[in-house]
């Protein structure tokens, strides 16, 4: 069985996705294992609570160096022996020793098409009001592997949405998760839990 653990920063909602994509058969009978938080108190660790998922947060801030951070990352994700990791949300960059240590075995899901709309600083509600600044008529989600370019591993899964005349950052926000973040995420976790990503 694939241990899955799932970093995240914030409400979770990506989480929501791969449990319930779980609770109906789904992931390709992997097991999500660990909830991992950079901040406290976020409603991503009541959702991972209710689901009965062993959670545990690592707060940037209280590390001096990057490497620290790493570390205790890498700790937690050893302690429960995890095979993948899924970053959902998750708003701190991994350092080389996570990287170096699981290597093709952590995807992230974007809200947007890499490679548009991607790279440093293009996170949560940036992205979205960037594409309508832009005046695209598609955006979308893309699940990638993670390495030491931000967003720059290999593509996964894509999905795109229609941009509408009257959106806003946060109604695209919402649609891009429905309608792409949602259905990409889970079916990438799947596919790696069957060993279809390569």
């Amino acid at each position: 069985m694939t241990k899955i653990a799932v970093l995240v920063s914030g409400g979770g909602t990506n989480l929501q996705a791969l449990i319930d994509a779980r609770k109906s058969g789904g992931l390709g009978g992997g097991e999500l294992s660990l909830v991992v938080s950079s901040k406290p108190e976020v409603y991503a660790l009541e959702r991972a609570k209710k689901a009965g998922i062993k959670a545990v947060t690592i707060e940037r801030k209280k590390f001096d160096k990057a490497d620290d951070f790493d570390a205790a990352i890498c700790d937690a994700l050893s302690e429960e022996n995890i095979s993948l990791v899924v970053l959902a949300g998750f708003l701190s960059v991994l350092g080389t020793r996570v990287l170096k240590k699981y290597g093709d075995r952590i995807i992230n899901v974007h809200p947007a098409l890499i490679p548009s709309f991607c790279g440093k600083g293009f996170y949560g509600l940036h992205v979205h009001e960037a594409v309508l600044g832009k005046g695209v008529k598609i955006t979308g989600a893309t699940v990638h592997l993670v390495n030491e370019v931000i967003d720059g591993g290999k593509i996964i899964l894509q999905k795109a949405v229609d941009v509408l005349p009257d959106d806003t950052p946060e109604s695209l926000q919402q649609r891009v998760m429905r309608e792409a973040e949602w259905v990409i995420l889970p079916k990438a976790v799947e596919m790696f839990c069957k060993g279809e990503i390569n």
